[in-house]
């Protein structure tokens, strides 16, 4: 069993597309209503929109293999590109999503840990997130390596608000 991570780019946006939204419709379809859940997507995943993100100089996006196949993917944001205003010192991890098949394989921690690396070339003293209340796995996931919560924030799934919590790492 091999994994490796590749930095995306321009020429990965119809795979990015792919992954992004079968990892969100596996995580989030049993809790949210069908039109919300298509609203989002096309929304937050259609091909402008990640070219766009993709040509952010302050975003990088990675895809996780795991025995040569697309397993996830992880984005974070420095400076401007964070989607709160947490300051030059922090890295966002925006998203960081493993397909289901491959979940409780280390993907996860493999993709958290790269988040990381990058904060602490950056020289960023801290990394955060946002996730939903209700993803009780995540949290607990999040909690485990090191995170605790700072504060929330609204998350517009669709038509319907929901609160994410934010949650803090500190790397210096």
């Amino acid at each position: 069993m091999t994994t490796k991570l590749t930095k995306c780019t321009l020429e990965d946006s119809r795979a990015l597309q792919e992954i992004s939204c079968v990892t969100f419709n596996e995580t989030f379809k049993q809790q949210n209503t069908p039109e919300n859940m298509n609203t989002y997507l096309q929304k937050a995943f259609n091909l402008n929109q990640l070219e766009k993100e993709l040509s952010n100089p302050f975003s990088q996006f990675y895809f996780v293999y795991f025995n040569e196949e697309v397993a996830g993917y992880l984005k974070v944001n420095i400076n401007d590109a964070q989607s709160e205003e947490m300051g030059e010192e922090s890295l966002e991890i925006e998203r960081i999503y493993i397909k289901s098949s491959f979940q409780k394989c280390g993907l996860g921690k493999y993709l958290l840990n790269k988040a990381v690396e990058i904060a602490l070339e950056y020289k960023k003293k801290k990394i955060w997130l946002g996730v939903w209340e209700k993803n009780d796995n995540a949290i607990a996931f999040y909690r485990k390596l090191g995170f605790h919560q700072t504060g929330v924030h609204s998350f517009y799934m669709g038509e319907e608000e929901q609160r994410d919590i934010i949650m803090t790492r500190t790397l210096m």
